[in-house]
């Protein structure tokens, strides 16, 4: 495994050096765009919308559209705006995981210590596990400055990066109108949550689209034909939010 980035964990003022590696990976098929008629792939080209002709790479400029006109970005505004260059992830505070939303998650990266850092590693690790605690940090990957959580997986200090609080859209365009549940109901819902309440195991969840994909395109391969499989009808149940919950319940139990 290749690591994508070098540096150092600020733990107060000790040092921490080292290497990030992406911890997740994608599990869909990778798909290619064709022509049908001669399953030739498809190449995506830059467009000139008004003149409709294919534009030169040289040429092509970035733009913020400002009050209808369009403002050019040269490389010295990216530079200008860009973070100061470091490779420290600066622990700045330590935060109960739980208060972290699963919203302002993004994507993963494992941790290993360089030789001369491996105790200091172990330290904050078991310090992290000791007392359940995660650091919340900042660091710049690929010129860009990104939020983050450090924090502990089978004995690894993992780093995950987290959307800043304005990446987050308002709800207040979809609020809805306050609705009256009945004790009795909620009573029902909460049996219902307690029934199918169990242990988190991410193995019992497989990406089975996939899965079932793959089998189709090898059999496609062979030359069989794809079944379609039928849409099952419904069982009508009663409308009635009451029965419904206790339905649920009844079926859950046998």
């Amino acid at each position: 495994m290749k690591s994508i980035w070098k540096g150092a964990i600020g733990f107060g003022l000790v040092n921490i050096p080292v290497k990030l590696y992406s911890a997740v990976q994608n599990s869909n098929l990778d798909l290619d765009m064709l022509d049908s008629k001669d399953m030739s792939r498809i190449k995506y080209q830059r467009i000139s919308e008004k003149s409709g002709k294919e534009v030169p790479f040289e040429r092509i400029v970035k733009g913020y559209l400002l009050k209808e006109n369009y403002v050019v970005l040269e490389d010295e505004d990216f530079e200008s705006a860009m973070p100061e260059k470091n490779k420290l992830i600066e622990l700045e505070s330590f935060v109960d995981i739980a208060q972290i939303n699963p919203i302002y998650y993004e994507t993963s990266y494992y941790t290993q210590p360089e030789p001369q850092g491996k105790k200091a590693y172990a330290l904050l690790l078991k310090a992290l596990q000791k007392t359940k605690k995660a650091g919340v940090a900042r660091f710049v990957l690929r010129s860009n400055e990104h939020l983050c959580v450090i924090h502990p997986l089978n004995n690894m200090i993992v780093i995950t990066r987290i959307r800043f609080e304005e990446e987050i859209r308002s709800t207040k365009d979809l609020e809805m109108e306050a609705v009256t549940v009945k004790p009795k109901e909620l009573e029902v819902g909460m049996a219902l949550i307690k029934q199918y309440s169990a242990d988190f195991d991410i193995s019992v969840f497989k990406d089975e689209y996939s899965k079932e994909l793959l089998k189709i395109i090898r059999a496609k391969a062979k030359g069989k034909k794809t079944v379609v499989k039928k849409m099952r009808p419904e069982k009508r149940v009663s409308d009635d939010l009451y029965e419904q919950l206790m339905q649920s319940l009844s079926k859950k139990g046998a």
